[in-house]
């Protein structure tokens, strides 16, 4: 029998009643009050931030002092409890559904709508008269009503949780930051919804503030309010705090090891490179995995046949990052489309990580780096004298940068690479090791980036024009300059499960620039040459020798026309 895993499940009530999987985080609870009553915790999207809040929830809601023992006596705060434990009414808002189409006036209504709904939730749970319900909900904005909640509160303490914070915020500022500023800066409906909660805390009724989300980018204006509140974000400490650590991870994974036969240190690897990467602080001692990607991993293993789910990444997350690139158009366009270029070239950026963002003063190539660090897209990697370096986590990741690599390529030079003729090509190459439907569609690529001068072109360009070409099918697991006995063979295409395909590739690409017909042809020769020793080398590696039906290839371009040979 499986255990239950709990991908999708965000109330940890159930979770633990209907005795699905748990992830024992509740040893951060004593951290948490110790560093502060005010605190922030961002991390990117499907990390797990909404169940870690309902834990706190359920922990310190005074109504459920009766399930204390049933929902954590076998955890770690079940067996050391906190004095704060179920001593508190518990106000909870989520931000994340807010409609932000429509206009000023339309999200206004909508965000109104949003904090009425979780005013009533809490005045009914805990038996507030219909009266003082009215005498609130009738209040002309959201800074009056919570206002007026906490004048009927006056002389009682309540915690605070704000599930998504920024969730709304974030879609208006990719749209409109003009439209960002108005409703968050100064005079702002949202801003003056937090200055209440300031007052709140002054007053000593708003107790103890949890605020989970993605980006700071609403920090400036939210603070600016509300200006006591404590950012563990990048702390150390908190690292690990949501997402799972390399231990956490393979208690999820045993079981399946144990009932498919499989090396749990082959299923670690893999799971390693598609969800883990993430590091928050570089003190830190582990990197930690996206908590709902490995969740989808193991609930969707195909426990019949012992087989990776397919596609590795659910739909609805890919759908999500997404949605959530939408913010790549945020400041100037082709500083950011430059970064962009940087990370699939060489993995790594280099910018000095922003705290938070303050847009009077613009948007720079610092801030996009760091609000890619925010969305999950970099993570730490290393600091230097200069700043930090980020590098790219893992493989889902990769995949959305080619993806959003294409489309930003198709809009700025404003032709169409299809898909469906991509896929046809890299099955060609699978199936029949033709290589040619490929190399068409890329020569195709090239001329109409050549005839736009769009690219200043060399090797590492036609590179990751072919690799774009190939992360738009999921057919193979694809390396760039992987490192094989101290050797880097450009491209390797290697089988990925649970897919089975007639052939692996092992390509390298050699560039010969442009120059007299004679010159040319004797160039070109020559990097011919040079491009299968170098495969010939490859080919006699250990770790080379034993991939099974392996193709090796090389590839000879001048930027528009490419010639393919295999070795």
């Amino acid at each position: 029998m499986f255990p239950k895993i709990p991908y999708g499940e965000s109330n940890f009530k159930k979770v633990i009643e209907e005795g699905f999987v748990y992830i024992d985080k509740t040893d951060y609870i004593p951290k948490l009050e110790a560093a502060g009553s005010h605190i922030f915790l961002l991390r990117p999207r499907r990390f797990g931030k909404s169940l870690f809040l309902s834990m706190l929830e359920y922990y310190y809601d005074v109504a459920g002092k009766d399930e204390f023992e049933t929902l954590f006596g076998k955890l770690y705060i079940g067996q050391h409890p906190t004095p704060l434990r179920n001593t508190y009414p518990v106000l909870f808002m989520d931000f994340s559904g807010i409609d932000t189409d429509g206009g000023h006036e339309a999200i206004f209504r909508e965000f109104d709508k949003n904090v009425a709904s979780w005013l009533t939730r809490f005045l009914e749970r805990y038996a507030y008269t219909d009266d003082v319900i009215q005498t609130i909900l009738s209040q002309p904005s959201p800074a009056a009503k919570i206002r007026e909640f906490f004048q009927v509160l006056e002389g009682g303490k309540i915690l605070f949780l704000i599930d998504e914070y920024d969730h709304f915020a974030n879609s208006i500022l990719a749209d409109d930051l003009k439209l960002f500023q108005k409703i968050m800066g100064k005079g702002g409906f949202v801003r003056s919804f937090y200055e209440v909660l300031k007052t709140a805390t002054q007053r000593g009724v708003l107790d103890r503030l949890f605020v989970t989300g993605v980006t700071p980018l609403m920090l400036d204006s939210m603070t600016s309010g509300f200006n006591i509140g404590k950012n563990l974000s990048l702390h150390e400490d908190f690292n690990e705090a949501i997402g799972f650590t390399e231990a956490e991870v393979i208690t999820l994974l045993q079981p399946l090891a144990d009932h498919c036969r499989l090396g749990l240190e082959t299923l670690r690897e893999d799971a390693r490179l598609w969800y883990n990467g993430y590091r928050f602080n570089l003190k830190a001692d582990t990197s930690v995995y996206n908590a709902n990607m490995l969740l989808y991993f193991v609930d969707s293993f195909d426990r019949k046949r012992c087989e990776y789910p397919e596609p590795m990444l659910d739909e609805n997350i890919a759908s999500d990052y997404g949605k959530i690139m939408k913010m790549f158009s945020i400041g100037n366009r082709d500083t950011n489309y430059s970064v962009l270029e940087l990370l699939i070239n060489t993995g790594e950026a280099q910018a000095s990580q922003r705290r938070k963002f303050e847009f009077d003063k613009g948007f720079e190539r610092d801030d996009f780096i760091s609000l890619l660090a925010y969305m999950g897209f970099i993570t730490l990697a290393r600091k230097t004298l200069s700043g930090e370096v980020f590098v790219i986590p893992n493989y889902v990741i990769r995949e959305f940068y080619f993806h959003y690599f294409k489309v930003e390529l198709e809009r700025r030079n404003q032709f169409s690479i299809p898909n469906h003729t991509l896929r046809l090509a890299v099955e060609q190459l699978a199936v029949n090791a033709d290589f040619q439907p490929l190399i068409t569609e890329l020569e195709r690529a090239l001329q109409l980036l050549s005839n736009r001068d769009a690219m200043g072109m060399d090797e590492k360009h036609v590179k990751v024009l072919l690799l774009t070409l190939l992360y738009q099918t999921q057919i193979y697991f694809i390396h760039s300059e992987r490192e094989m006995g101290h050797k880097y063979p450009d491209i390797l295409l290697l089988e990925r499960n649970p897919l089975k395909v007639p052939f692996q590739h092992l390509v390298e690409l050699k560039y010969c620039k442009k120059g007299k017909k004679a010159d040319l042809k004797e160039g070109w020769a020559a990097k011919r040459q040079e491009g299968i020793a170098q495969v010939q080398g490859y080919l006699q590696l250990p770790e080379v020798l034993r991939l099974r039906d392996l193709a090796a290839w090389v590839l000879v371009t001048d930027g528009e026309t490419v010639e393919v040979l295999r070795v």
